[in-house]
């Protein structure tokens, strides 16, 4: 039974009692943690252009948050008063690598659930101010201290203080306050109201979660089903009962669109998984730029062979998002939102949970003509790249 931290209770028990229904305080999660990033490595990365970041300053005088999302710069920073104010930084696991191993205690939910890890930055008395988030979220102390008033109930219909860039909650009244220092850790559900202080200097580590809404959902889906022609049967209503009012669509109507499209996503399970997987492995806007740096001609199968048997290895993108799903007609492999289908489990494994592909998975692939012509296009999407072993 692995345990989930230093929390002394199981990952599946985690998910059971905690994983979207109520927030958990773990005490020492990581002992005596300290970020190996430095506040002013935060801010250059703030600086840089194909890096997605935030600036945020408090004006207390009239309870107000200025926002600045985009070509931050030096001088931004050298205006900035002493306290009240945070920058942070998105994707920092994505452009500094080392920062994957972080990830690796959440591996127990599903990757392609997993947004990014954010770093945030604070002088003294800096916050973003009361808000709620649509995701779930762990905020890992990596400097300093950082209070955290939270609610013990989500809040569905907040009202946010009008006419700010930033969504701040009007009205909050925390039912619970901890103060975070290095190595501890705060689980928070989608909707639970939270609001976090810097006491001096501090870092947090804000590890993501995303969830797609259920219109992104149903959009996806339906694409997938116009693509296989799965659905195309017309409305029918053979109990229809004699209407008194010729332009009314009654409730029984309503009731029979519901059953009947009910019935469609009953047979439309490839179709369900072809439309998530592309959807939870699309890439981000602000990492598209990045990712068609790395596009390169495709290879053929003895170019491969060639660079294998050289003692080149291939890496994964981590700037693409892989995900694989079993159907009933095979495998599908999802990469950057496209779809791949492969007879091969095992190989769709390897095509996307492994961070190296050498030449021992190599020999495993070269099995099946299938999975070699999808690496090739894999190599030529940049999702994986050759590297120096």
């Amino acid at each position: 039974m692995t345990k989930f931290f230093n929390t002394g209770i199981s990952e599946q028990q985690f998910l059971d009692e905690y994983w979207q229904k109520k927030p958990l305080l773990m005490r020492g999660a990581l002992s005596h943690f300290q970020s190996t990033m430095t506040p002013d490595e935060i801010i250059t990365l703030a600086c840089d252009d194909e890096i997605e970041a935030r600036l945020i300053q408090e004006n207390r005088s009239n309870n107000t948050w200025q926002l600045k999302n985009h070509a931050l710069n030096e001088e931004d920073f050298k205006r900035l008063p002493e306290t009240h104010w945070t920058v942070l930084v998105q994707d920092v696991d994505k452009h500094y690598t080392e920062f994957q191993s972080l990830i690796d205690p959440f591996r127990f939910i599903p990757d392609w659930r997993r947004d990014d890890l954010m770093i945030s930055y604070a002088s003294k008395d800096g916050s973003v101010g009361a808000h709620i988030d649509s995701y779930d979220v762990f905020l890992l102390q990596a400097m300093g201290t950082r209070r955290w008033q939270i609610s013990d109930h989500p809040i569905y219909d907040p009202e946010f203080i009008e006419d700010m860039d930033l969504q701040v909650l009007k009205h909050f009244n925390p039912d619970l306050s901890w103060d975070l220092a290095p190595g501890d850790c705060l689980y928070l559900p989608p909707h639970f109201a939270h609001h976090g202080i810097a006491l001096d200097d501090c870092m947090t580590f804000s590890f993501g979660f995303r969830s797609p809404s259920k219109v992104e959902l149903l959009g996806g889906i339906t694409d997938a089903m116009l693509e296989n022609q799965v659905g195309y049967e017309r409305y029918s209503d053979p109990q229809l009962i004699a209407s008194k009012h010729p332009h009314e669509i009654s409730q029984q109507a309503i009731q029979e669109v519901k059953q009947q499209l009910q019935a469609a996503i009953d047979e439309a399970d490839a179709e369900i998984a072809l439309g998530l997987g592309r959807l939870v492995t699309d890439t981000k806007s602000s990492l598209i730029e990045k990712t068609e740096k790395m596009l390169t001609d495709l290879p053929s199968t003895q170019e491969c062979s060639d660079c294998f048997a050289q003692g080149k290895i291939l890496k994964r993108n981590v700037f693409c998002r892989f995900a694989w799903s079993d159907q009933h007609q095979g495998t599908i492999l999802f990469c950057a939102g496209e779809a791949y289908f492969l007879d091969q489990r095992e190989h769709a494994i390897i095509l996307s949970e492994g961070h190296v592909i050498a030449a021992q998975q190599w020999s495993q692939l070269g099995l099946n003509d299938q999975s070699v012509e999808i690496l090739c296009e894999l190599i030529a999407e940049g999702a994986w790249i050759w590297s120096a072993p």
